[in-house]
């Protein structure tokens, strides 16, 4: 599908500094003029926040991988088709906290849902779209899910084998598609691993 404007995602396994970094590089872009649309998964619409609230309930344990897998669908088609597409339309840089490639590691990778299956309903859901960019943030698994020092939700409650395996997942990807995902590994500074992601990102923007 051709449009105007640029699509960066963010993933990462949980503790990554996806959320933190997502959201400094939209103040960088904001404050270089840049015209940015910021959007999280599932979420960023009235239909994907009731969604987001289902998923990360940890009251709701009886939730399945392929319920998980179609519930994630689902937000994301929203998403795609309220915000995200109309933005890109207009040549505007839309920055996501997550997309696909996230249901693959967790609900693929993670929770052994077939991962054809899952690229297949993917297609549907996102209407055809594909990143122009993905930043993989990476860490250690243990310490990424000990680091947030908060409650944790249903997903960031399952195993730390489940966590490895979301992990493995994301690195597996990164191989295949070297040209558009680009591991950075967190730095104890914040700013030192911001840099690093500023400036595969202007490479981007500049084409």
């Amino acid at each position: 599908m051709k449009y105007r404007g640029k699509f960066i995602t963010f993933e990462g396994p949980e503790g990554s500094g996806k959320s933190t970094h997502t959201k400094l590089l939209c103040e960088y872009l904001k404050n270089s003029g840049k015209n940015i649309v910021y959007v999280r998964e599932p979420g960023s619409t009235k239909v994907g926040e009731q969604i987001r609230q289902l998923l990360l309930d940890v009251k709701n344990k009886e939730i399945s991988d392929i319920t998980e897998v179609c519930l994630y669908m689902a937000a994301r088609a929203q998403l795609v088709s309220e915000v995200m597409l109309p933005a890109l339309k207009k040549g505007k840089i839309v920055i996501s906290d997550r997309f696909l490639d996230a249901t693959i590691a967790y609900q693929g990778y993670g929770g052994g849902i077939d991962i054809d299956l899952i690229k297949k309903i993917g297609l549907v859901s996102t209407l055809g779209i594909k990143p122009d960019l993905t930043i993989l943030l990476v860490t250690d698994t243990e310490k990424g899910l000990n680091c947030s020092g908060r409650i944790k939700d249903r997903i960031e409650s399952k195993s730390l084998a489940y966590h490895k395996r979301v992990r493995r997942g994301y690195l597996k990807l990164a191989r295949e598609d070297p040209r558009r995902i680009k591991i950075v590994n967190q730095d104890v500074l914040i700013s030192r691993t911001q840099d690093i992601i500023r400036e595969l990102i202007d490479k981007i923007i500049k084409k």
